[in-house]
């Protein structure tokens, strides 16, 4: 799932996601972020901080309540205590823009499948 309002941003990522075997469900807005999340349980979701609606801060913290979703942040706010305030509200990782694709792509794949975790055990 992608949470970005700006769409040539959003296209890259969804692009990143796919050839990395992702299906991607995408929104520009905080509100529906949380929805496509409760809907879909996806493995992965990346979530940028300064979006329409509700944030990204408080989507993450809204989805923590309904998923346990690896979640990424992807945003403009790059100091330490932005990187901390995402983390606090529940992302597990946190990538500063601008970012270039291989960063993205290289953190797909320490990505865990808890939903397979949780099926198996």
């Amino acid at each position: 799932m992608v949470l970005e309002d700006e769409e040539d941003i959003r296209a890259l990522i969804t692009t990143v996601l796919t050839s990395a075997g992702y299906e991607v469900f995408e929104t520009a807005n905080g509100l529906d972020a949380v929805e496509l999340v409760a809907r879909h349980n996806p493995v992965l979701t990346t979530l940028d901080a300064n979006v329409p609606g509700i944030d990204g801060f408080e989507a993450a913290r809204r989805i923590r309540e309904v998923s346990d979703t690896y979640v990424i942040m992807i945003s403009a706010f790059v100091e330490d205590a932005d990187a901390e305030r995402g983390r606090l509200a529940g992302a597990d990782e946190y990538l500063g823009k601008p970012f270039r694709p291989r960063e993205l792509r290289a953190r797909l794949e320490m990505v865990p499948d808890r939903r397979r975790r949780t099926d198996e055990g």
